[in-house]
């Protein structure tokens, strides 16, 4: 069987996870109710420079699969056929009649961070519950989907923050990683991007999508005897009111920004405005200043200068400061150049160059035992790498600047956003602002511990949302310009030090003292071989 719908279906998973569901049906165990937390544990690391936060994406693409992905003939008969190294057969009749009638999602319930928000290492972004052996099986792809739309929505915002308030083309989709260039897309635009170069998927997402030609537009008409001008001049007479001319075919500064001027004046006679030229090559902070200055003086000041070849958030960061010392030598207007930049950028973006995967993991942190939730924990001898356990919340604190001050992870039960409200209502907690504290944990070591006074945060929120219950979905999806607003808004209030693209200022996640106590328990007992299943 050769169908790819098969493959990209609910068999989109790794094989010990089909495995462990046939185990736990036979164990009686595979219809208990079981959570799973989807983190991170590390920002993305490029080498030089990291991020400092991340940017929630993929959880639309992630529904959209879920609703239709289940075991059906084909799917069984595929796993009918498989046999042991003895030759046996490795799933049995009774699971695959199990799988059968109940193989799909439709027990599954989530709760997740909405996408386009800000998150941070160690929160969870997405808890699944539902049946032990259908929420293992979800495991592959929802780290599939959500991971790697994360992050290039993180990457996008560190472009986005690199550039200001400049134009951001994507161009990567040739680069991608096969019909990854279309999730890379989506994530590109929510983190920052403006447009895209990927017709298909802008067309999807209700944006225009954008881009200029080729160097083999000139090639061609070059092979044929013509000109640069020939070529340039086609393009402009078939969209006049789009014509946006790549220049370094031959020679950028002799031959290319001449031949444009050129035939934008012709356009100008007929009553278009050029919209720019684009430079994909040689010292682009150099070539930015000269061809500006050549704009300049022919009287096309509004011109655009598109800039793509490898860009990313610190050649981006280098070609501005740059062109700021080039301009102040030549005694030009520095922001005159880099306001009317526009950066195309691509491999750098889609492939997430220098940290090609974020690290998300999908842990069991609690399962249902004779009708009792009971935690559950996997401990690392690294401390940073111990799942915190239990069936939690997670709250924003912001504090009275409106920054982001702290994520707080607590028990389900405690709700700090109440005990705030409640004491911010008495009357003496402004005459009296240590009296009352918020106490942020370190989840790995109690000594570290923050206190904010209740007078010092400015509001307090959850960050996780019911999304999908028993299967069915409870949240009305948010538009790609709600998402995209949902992340400026988030990034305009993280701190200054956090957002540097060079070595962040480290931004607080904290456990509440109920969680950590939970945790450590849990710690105690394994570390005294005295956990159990009535434990």
């Amino acid at each position: 069987m050769n169908d790819r719908s098969t493959a990209e279906g609910i068999l989109f998973t790794d094989q010990y996870h089909l495995t462990m569901a046939q185990l736990y049906f036979r164990l009686g165990m595979h219809e208990r109710q079981a959570q799973f937390d989807h983190f991170f544990r590390n920002y993305p690391d490029y080498g030089e420079h990291r991020a400092g936060f991340c940017v929630n994406a993929g959880l639309e693409w992630l529904l959209d699969w879920m609703e239709g992905a289940r075991f059906g003939e084909q799917e069984i008969s595929l796993l009918r056929g498989m046999t042991s190294r003895s030759g046996s057969r490795l799933f049995d009749e009774d699971f695959l009649s199990w799988l059968g009638e109940h193989g799909d999602f439709s027990g599954i319930s989530i709760q997740a961070v909405p996408e386009g928000r800000v998150v941070h290492a160690h929160v969870p972004l997405t808890v699944v519950n539902g049946p032990l052996a259908l929420a293992q099986i979800l495991e592959t792809p929802l780290l599939n989907i959500l991971n790697y739309q994360t992050l290039i929505a993180t990457k996008a915002a560190r472009v986005r923050e690199s550039a200001g308030d400049a134009l951001v083309l994507e161009f990567g989709v040739r680069r991608a990683h096969d019909r990854g260039g279309n999730a890379g897309t989506r994530a590109a635009l929510i983190g920052g991007a403006d447009f895209s170069s990927n017709a298909g998927v802008s067309h999807m997402l209700g944006y225009p999508p954008k881009g200029t030609h080729a160097h083999s537009l000139v090639q061609a008409f070059l092979a044929q005897g013509m000109t640069e001008l020939d070529a340039f001049q086609a393009y402009a007479d078939i969209y006049p009111d789009e014509c946006l001319l790549l220049v370094d075919t031959i020679d950028t500064l002799e031959s290319g920004v001449p031949n444009a001027i050129r035939v934008f004046e012709r356009l100008r006679q007929k009553g278009y405005a050029p919209v720019g030229v684009r430079l994909d090559s040689g010292d682009l902070a150099r070539l930015s200043t000269r061809v500006a200055q050549m704009l300049d003086e022919a009287g096309f000041p509004n011109a655009s200068i598109v800039l793509s070849n490898e860009l990313d958030e610190l050649r981006i960061r280098d070609i501005r400061l740059q062109i700021v010392r080039d301009a102040a030598e030549s005694g030009q207007d520095a922001d005159s150049i880099v306001n009317r930049l526009v950066y195309g950028v691509g491999t750098r973006l889609v492939t997430s160059e220098g940290d090609s995967s974020l690290g998300g993991v999908y842990k069991l942190v609690g399962l249902k035992v004779d009708k009792t939730w009971k935690p559950a924990i996997k401990v690392s001898e690294d401390p940073g790498k111990t799942a915190i356990p239990g069936n939690k919340r997670v709250w924003r604190i912001v504090d009275a600047r409106g920054l982001a001050a702290a994520d707080l992870l607590t028990l389900k039960e405690e709700d700090p956003a109440g005990d705030w409200q409640n004491e911010c209502s008495r009357d003496s907690l402004a005459d009296r602002p240590d009296g009352f504290n918020l106490q942020l944990l370190n989840q790995s070591h109690m000594s570290q511990r923050r206190c904010m006074p209740f007078a010092s945060i400015s509001r307090i929120e959850p960050l996780l949302s019911d999304v999908m219950t028993a299967g069915r979905l409870v949240y009305e999806r948010p538009s790609l310009e709600e998402i995209r607003a949902f992340r400026q808004a988030d990034v305009a209030e993280l701190d200054e030090e956090v957002r540097r693209l060079i070595d962040p200022k480290p931004y607080q996640v904290a456990v509440s003292g109920s969680l950590w106590a939970l945790q450590e328990k849990l710690l105690r007992r394994l570390s005294t071989g005295r956990a159990g299943p009535n434990s």
